[in-house]
């Protein structure tokens, strides 16, 4: 068959030319563009195949002004400065991207005040969706974000009774896994360092840590349960609690809440002259990239970060375009401990 010759035009490209060259309606075109996955298959290769030929740019200002749209989401990250988001934001950010959104990210930090002005930036109807990877709808003192009526997904940390798609991985069970495997090495004491009491993450790991010990027979010590925050700093303060300790009391493994923690832990508690692994076993969580770089470098439970902000991004899409997620409920993508040097066998 032989090719079309290329529409060409002393200015550029127009809708009508897409239209004329496809052998379709300009409506066809226009919904083709607006809302591909409506348009049957066929009927979409020839408009898109047009739209190439012709060199056509649509006015994405004017049409996201006719159909109320801002393409924009919002992603709330309850701290900007922990290493864990950064793989998770890229993910979205490239998943968004390619579907010809941007994003706004609102760092929380725990200040109500800042939560508060984004509640309204998103009533204010300045986002077409909002991905919640903080753990809880954020609210105003007079509103929620519910009262936006805009698509919510919520990543990383579990909301429970929610009814809106929720991107996680199984915490419970793979802490429980981290546990399970100093066990295994013949560790009997094996201390905890925990998150903030109020966070869901650190009421799943801590659940998979005693599920763990109670189903070998190894009684929760509460002695050995250390209070963190989930930062390099409390990670340092246990490892001082930890030397503190006569040392027939210390424990000859720990499991941290996360891989933050664990790196500050082993830098203490090396620089008093302890020796991880051979004197404390250690295993962290998340698989922050700081966690192959440090020494020892630290067995841990690797998430899969990027995956999870990509997930959560095409499930807002999803709902921004159709209405409808592909998932309903909550879905849990697979994470993996990693066996790194920081753990051993307990000193005979």
């Amino acid at each position: 068959m032989a090719k079309r010759p290329r529409v060409t035009r002393p200015g550029a490209a127009k809708i009508a030319d897409v239209a004329r060259l496809a052998g379709v309606s300009v409506a066809t075109v226009s919904r083709t563009l607006a809302r591909p996955e409506v348009v049957i298959e066929e009927t979409r290769t020839r408009v898109l195949a047009a739209v190439r030929e012709t060199g056509y740019t649509p006015n994405i200002s004017a049409r996201n002004l006719r159909v109320r749209k801002t393409m924009v989401v919002l992603v709330a990250v309850p701290d900007i400065a922990n290493t864990f988001f950064a793989e998770v934001l890229e993910g979205i950010d490239d998943t968004l991207s390619a579907a010809g959104y941007g994003l706004i990210i609102a760092n929380l930090a725990g200040s109500p005040e800042k939560e508060a002005r984004y509640v309204d930036l998103v009533c204010a109807g300045q986002v077409d969706g909002v991905l919640l990877l903080c753990g809880h709808v954020m609210r105003s003192p007079n509103r929620d974000l519910r009262d936006a009526r805009v698509p919510l997904v919520a990543a990383c940390e579990y909301i429970s009774g929610e009814s809106f798609p929720q991107v996680t991985i199984d915490n419970i069970g793979t802490a429980s896994e981290a546990v399970r495997h100093l066990v295994e090495l013949g560790h009997r004491s094996i201390a905890y360092l925990s998150g903030p009491k109020s966070n869901i993450l650190e009421q799943q790991r801590f659940a998979g840590y005693r599920q763990a010990l109670q189903g070998t027979g190894i009684a929760v010590d509460e002695g050995l349960i250390l209070r963190g925050d989930f930062t390099f700093r409390t990670g340092v303060d246990a490892g001082r609690a930890l030397l503190g300790l006569k040392p027939a009391a210390r424990p000859t493994a720990l499991f941290a809440a996360n891989d933050e923690m664990a790196i500050g832990l082993i830098k203490t508690v090396h620089a008093a002259g302890l020796q991880v692994p051979k004197d404390l076993s250690v295993v962290g969580f998340d698989g922050i990239a700081y966690s192959n770089y440090c020494e020892p470098t630290l067995t841990t439970v690797v998430q899969p970060r990027r995956d999870l902000g990509a997930t959560a991004a095409a499930e807002l899409i999803a709902l921004m375009t159709t209405g409808r997620a592909p998932i309903r409920k909550g879905t849990q993508l697979p994470a993996k401990l990693i066996l790194r040097d920081s753990t051993c066998r307990p000193p005979a």
